[in-house]
């Protein structure tokens, strides 16, 4: 079976390995303004989805995928335990931007083991629609950022011009930064288009609700004030269906994209958590929400 990953390194040096797996529309070098600082004591381990790169085989087209679903979040939670295994990861600290957060959940409860401390950054359990659409009730009251029909009418837009839909959609992903969104308009068109479509649907299409209450590694829920993607409600809504010891930090910025838009302030939380886990005695976990300015 060919492995989604590809361009694994790892820099830095210390007794924690920290990975870190980047989301859609990103690759590892988005990473670039946290790595001097995390890598100073730390190990770090990053690599790319395949999705990442326009080599990548149109949906469906894989010969090693008989299933005509080739993008799951249950494939990508696979290929991450067989990549830390490959490795020799255990114990880790585990960074997940956007729909990597929740393929680490997935793989958190099938390998417990190779997680120490998860960092869900602009997370959401992958249910993207507001509960009360198609006329389900959702007796939870699920706020989950979208309308149906917004989603549809996005993935039409990707579908007919990749192109403008990314030079319309990275602007607010990347929350109007100047600097910021030259590199993510770049690491958006990297992408096959056919392939990022695909991909688009597993995550804005998905509900991956029901895997929350089953992760038992020690959570940090990571978001942004103002992110359109992924709205504090959602990492709200996660604290309370975890039923491990979970917190939330909110970084008081804009955009989908704390990495390249506010590393400073994601770097105060990372490092914050880091100490924690390698402090005896240090490493519960601070109860409520938090904002870092």
């Amino acid at each position: 079976m060919r492995r989604w990953y590809c361009n694994v390194r790892e820099v830095g040096s210390g007794d924690t390995m920290v990975v870190i797996a980047h989301g859609y529309g990103a690759n590892q070098g988005l990473w670039d303004k946290l790595l001097p600082s995390l890598s100073q004591t730390n190990k770090v381990l990053l690599f790319d989805w395949d999705f990442a790169t326009s080599s990548a085989a149109a949906a469906g087209n894989d010969d090693d995928d008989d299933d005509g679903q080739r993008y799951s979040f249950v494939r990508f939670a696979e290929d991450l335990i067989a990549l830390m295994d490959e490795r020799e990861v255990r114990g880790a600290v585990m960074v997940g931007h956007s729909m990597s957060a929740m393929a680490a959940c997935i793989a958190s409860v099938t390998r417990p083991d190779l997680f120490a401390h998860l960092i869900l950054l602009c997370a959401s359990p992958s249910r993207y629609i507001n509960s009360e659409q198609d006329g389900q009730e959702d007796e939870e009251g699920y706020v989950g950022g979208f309308e149906r029909p917004s989603i549809d009418g996005m993935l039409d837009a990707m579908s007919l011009d990749f192109e403008a839909w990314v030079r319309g959609f990275v602007p607010n992903a990347a929350g109007g930064d100047p600097n910021s969104v030259p590199h993510l308009e770049k690491s958006f068109l990297a992408m096959n288009p056919g392939v990022a479509h695909e991909v688009a649907k597993m995550i804005f299409l998905g509900d991956q609700r029901e895997v929350l209450h089953a992760v038992t590694t020690p959570c940090t829920v990571v978001q942004v004030m103002a992110d359109f993607a992924a709205p504090p409600c959602v990492a709200e809504y996660m604290k309370r269906r975890m039923t491990n010891k979970a917190s939330v930090e909110i970084i008081d910025s804009v955009g989908h994209f704390p990495q390249l838009v506010a590393p400073q302030q994601l770097l105060h939380i990372l490092h914050n958590v880091l100490r924690r886990h390698q402090e005896p005695g240090s490493d519960e976990e601070q109860e409520g929400i938090h904002v870092t300015a």
